[in-house]
C-alpha cells in the first residue's frame, strides 16, 4: 500500500476573519497554522501532502508555507477551479466562489493513489488527532472504509462570535450522520445553536462534532467526482450563485446507501483556530503555552 497522503484544503478565503487567514503568522517566527499541522503530521508519520489552493494565491502560498516544507514532504499542488465541472455543466452568471469541500477533494482525483486524510488549512487540531488518523490509514485500503476525528463541541468554540460545526450522531463507535449547525454560540459549559425557525436550541458541550478531519480510502476523490453531477444539478436549480458541494453531505449519502462505514476517533484535545480576527491573540497565547510545555520547539523546521 502506498504511503498515506495528507490533503489540506486551503482554497477558501477567510471572509469572517477579514483576510487570507491561512497564511497569517501566529508566532514570532512567522509560522502559520499550517506549519503546526504539518509538523504534527510529520511526527505522526505522514510524508506526502497535497495542497488544494486557488491559482490566484499560488505565489503567496508557496512563499508562506510550500517552499519551506518542501524538504520534509513530497508536495503536490491541486488548483480548485470553479470551471472544473462535469460534462454538460457550465458556471452560472455571477458565480465566482469555489464549489465547496466536496469539490475541493474531487479536484484531487488525478493525484490520489493511497488512503488519505483531509484537514482544513485554518484549524489547529493537535498532535494526537494526526496520530490517530495516520494509524487508521496505515491499516488497510478498503473501499468505503473511512474515519473521522471527533472533537467535543465545548473544545471548539470561540467567545468572539458564532461557529459552524457538524453535529455528529454516533452509534457503537460508528458515525450514523452529520448535521451542519451553522450558528453555534457558547453557553456556559454547553452551547446553543440557531434552528431554521430562528429559535435557539441548547446542545451539550460533550456533543461530538466534525472539524473536517477525515480519513478516506484511496477511491474517495473519484467517488466525490462521480456523485457531483446529481448534487450540482439540484444546487444550480435552488441557489446557483452560493450552492456548495459539502464533503459531509456525500459521507451522509454513503452512510445511508451502505457504501461506507465511518469510524469515529474521539479526540479530547482543544481545537484552536482563527474564525475571527479577535481569535488571533488567543491562538498566539495558546501556542506560547504549548511551547513552554515542550509540545513544540521554538522554530519548527530548524
Amino acid at each position: 500500500m502506498n504511503e498515506p497522503i495528507l490533503v489540506i484544503m486551503a482554497a477558501g478565503m477567510g471572509s469572517r476573519f477579514g483576510g487570507l487567514k491561512q497564511i497569517t503568522p501566529v508566532d514570532e517566527y512567522g509560522h502559520i497554522i499550517m506549519d503546526y499541522s504539518l509538523y504534527d503530521a510529520r511526527r505522526a508519520g505522514f510524508k506526502r501532502v497535497v495542497f488544494v489552493i486557488k491559482h490566484e494565491i499560488e505565489n503567496d502560498f508557496k512563499a508562506s508555507i510550500g517552499n519551506r516544507i518542501g524538504s520534509f514532504f513530497d508536495v503536490k499542488y491541486v488548483f480548485q477551479d470553479v470551471n472544473d465541472l462535469p460534462e454538460g455543466f457550465s458556471v452560472p452568471e455571477g458565480r465566482t466562489k469555489p464549489w465547496g469541500t466536496g469539490h475541493a477533494i474531487a479536484s484531487c482525483r488525478d493525484v490520489i493513489d493511497a488512503p488519505f486524510a483531509v484537514i482544513n488549512a485554518d484549524d489547529f487540531y493537535g498532535r494526537s488527532a494526526f496520530e490517530m488518523i495516520y494509524d487508521f490509514l496505515k491499516k488497510e485500503d478498503t473501499s468505503g472504509r473511512y474515519a473521522m476525528v471527533g472533537f467535543r463541541l465545548r473544545n471548539t468554540l470561540t467567545e468572539n462570535g458564532s461557529v459552524a460545526r457538524g453535529q455528529c450522531y454516533v452509534r457503537e463507535g460508528l458515525l450514523t450522520g452529520v448535521v451542519e449547525r451553522t450558528e453555534i454560540y457558547p453557553c456556559g459549559d454547553d452551547a446553543e445553536y440557531r434552528a431554521e425557525d430562528g429559535n435557539m436550541i441548547r446542545i451539550s458541550g460533550d456533543t461530538i462534532v466534525s472539524m473536517n478531519f477525515w480519513g478516506f480510502s484511496s477511491d474517495m476523490a473519484a467517488e466525490l467526482w462521480k456523485r457531483f453531477p446529481s448534487h450540482l444539478r439540484e444546487g444550480l436549480e435552488s441557489n446557483p450563485v452560493k450552492f456548495e458541494y459539502y464533503l459531509p453531505s456525500v459521507v451522509n449519502d454513503q452512510i445511508s446507501d451502505g457504501s461506507c462505514t465511518v469510524e469515529v476517533l474521539p479526540c479530547e484535545d482543544s481545537w484552536h483556530g482563527v474564525t475571527y480576527m479577535d481569535d488571533l491573540p488567543d491562538l498566539e497565547k495558546a501556542i506560547i503555552r504549548m511551547k513552554e510545555n515542550g509540545d513544540y520547539p521554538a522554530e519548527l523546521w530548524k
